[in-house]
């Protein structure tokens, strides 16, 4: 079976088969990355690489058992499948022995060309094998017998340039350069399309020597899992072809699920753990979600899509000083990055790509990539509601609101979806009194998780501080629905007719459409957010976040 998904040029498709072959093949050194499923193969294709390792003692790790043939070839030819399914790389699979002799080896050739996977790597072990790193002294296959299930995978192979390439053992074994060189030029002769030269010693004194005697008569393959201090451009001085990453992604999963499962064993909280781990966006995202969705408004009924972003950061932040001379305040750098870039780092990691920036003072200064900026001119003149106007004119769905000057951590985001009603607040009950923005509530926060069903709603914000009727503070994060801004959009409008938008902050557009009957969820948050104000803030907030 041809796979052909990739293009040469606007005429000629170019097969995973032939992409590999051009990579063992092109004057420069081509790198492969170990993949051993079909999310470590998406993630290998997103970072940039043109190749995949299936890398057999991965795959084994992966499903728990050893590197011994363990496990079947049909188990990896499952494993495979979904790694072929999930990447358009060519895929070169550490083949081990090749699963028993010549007959087991065509099969297993036969099967790969039909799933598309473009090579596939033998060693000159004896079946079954055991994993190259581990013990001394292993026992080698005989050239000849080796020599001939190379022959067979040629001859069997459904596709003129899938690559099967012969990994020697000679100096793993401990039999020295000229055995392996003896080994190399016989499989070349019976048909290698690449060797890949083996040793697990620190040094790659030995490596470099066989490449030097090598002297390019095929394609040489290094995997300098063991002389990982080697230079890499020691590789390319002595004429290798390709260099694979063979069990980095594997390793380094494992040690970071080893931190996660530390620090949550611990703590007993996954507060300390959501920032640090991939958001679930992130997950759904790599998993195919968002062709899914799309598919769903071709198949389906169209449904209301991601939520678009809004962040208001119109003002100056007089009260920073000179740190806001020449920029506004959600310019200024919390541990080495903006404000705004910080927020808007949470709000893609949340799978908000879309984003409307409301700037004012020093627009100019305003740079983060990936933003659409809408300026404010009447800024020194004008609130919230007439910057959130402003920003609501090209916003037709679903949204996440955020005040430009306050940091949080992101998974204050995932807080948001708690609630089903059209508008949702996240409010700090600890900062009633003293908070910018007060609001009362249908109830206080309470540390009891029982409420009978009951959840708070937003009552109204609160005048003036230190109100002892106010519940807590809203920190400047709101959800809203289609419908949810679709309201905002008209009680905006309705302020802008009689004349009370352009003095008006958010709180009174909420307070209105409370007050109308429009239920406005309210989550309670305490801690890990700042609002940035003055230095003693910024301060506060370089030390907590």
């Amino acid at each position: 079976m041809l796979l052909e998904n990739t293009r040469g040029s606007d005429t000629a498709p170019v097969s995973r088969f032939t992409r590999l072959r051009q990579l063992l093949t092109r004057p420069e050194m081509a790198f492969l990355m170990e993949a051993h499923s079909g999310l470590s193969a998406k993630i290998v294709e997103e970072a940039g690489f043109e190749g995949i390792w299936a890398s057999g003692l991965s795959m084994s790790a992966t499903l728990g058992v050893r590197d011994n043939n363990e496990l079947s070839w049909t188990q990896v030819l499952d494993m495979l499948e979904y790694m072929s399914d999930a990447s358009s790389l060519p895929i070169l699979v550490d083949g081990d022995t090749g699963y028993g002799n010549f007959n087991n080896f065509r099969r297993f050739v036969k099967k790969l060309c039909q799933r598309g996977v473009a090579g596939v790597c033998i060693e000159d072990k004896i079946f079954p094998k055991t994993n190259s790193f581990l013990g001394e002294n292993q026992p080698l296959a005989d050239i000849d017998e080796f020599c001939g299930k190379i022959k067979a995978g040629k001859d069997t192979q459904e596709h003129g340039d899938f690559s099967i390439v012969a990994r020697v053992e000679a100096l793993i074994a401990g039999r020295g350069l000229e055995e392996a060189l003896k080994r190399a030029h016989a499989y070349a002769d019976a048909g290698a399309d690449a060797i890949v030269i083996h040793s697990k010693k620190s040094s790659a004194d030995e490596i470099l020597a066989f490449c030097r005697e090598w002297n390019n008569r095929a394609p040489v393959i290094l995997i300098p899992t063991k002389y990982y201090r080697t230079p890499t451009d020691r590789f390319r001085e002595v004429g290798a072809s390709m260099v694979i990453w063979a069990n980095h992604n594997l390793r380094s999963s494992i040690q970071a699920m080893r931190d996660t499962c530390a620090e949550l064993k611990r703590s007993e909280t996954l507060i300390d753990v959501e920032d640090s781990v991939a958001p679930l966006a992130d997950v759904f995202a790599l998993a195919g979600a968002g062709e899914l969705e799309a598919a769903e408004k071709r198949y389906l009924a169209a449904s209301n899509g991601s939520a678009q972003g809004v962040i208001l950061a119109a003002t100056r932040g007089e009260s920073l000083g000179d740190l806001t001379l020449e920029q506004p305040k959600c310019m200024v750098p919390v541990r080495g990055r903006s404000i705004l870039g910080r927020q808007v780092e949470a709000l893609n990691r949340h799978g908000v790509s879309d984003i409307t920036v409301v700037a004012g003072y020093r627009a100019d200064a305003v740079t983060v990539p990936g933003i659409h900026k809408v300026v404010n001119e009447d800024h020194a003149t004008t609130g919230e509601a007439a910057s959130l106007a402003l920003a609501l004119e090209r916003l037709d769905g679903a949204m996440v609101l955020s005040f430009g000057d306050i940091v949080y951590r992101p998974f204050f985001l995932g807080l948001l979806e708690e609630r089903e009603e059209d508008i949702v607040l996240l409010v700090d009950p600890d900062g009633g009194t003293t908070g910018r923005d007060p609001v009362a509530c249908t109830m206080p926060f309470s540390d009891d998780p029982d409420l009978g069903g009951v959840a708070p709603l937003l009552t109204r914000f609160v005048e003036g501080k230190g109100d002892v009727t106010s519940d807590g503070e809203w920190i400047g994060l709101l959800r809203a629905s289609a419908e949810g801004t679709r309201s905002l959009k008209a009680e905006l409008a309705e302020m802008q007719a009689e004349g009370s938008l352009g003095s008006a902050d958010t709180g009174a557009v909420l307070t209105r459409l409370a007050e109308k009957g429009t239920r406005i969820a309210v989550v309670y948050v305490r801690g890990y957010w700042r609002n940035v104000n003055d230095v003693m803030d910024l301060a506060q907030a370089r030390d907590s976040m």
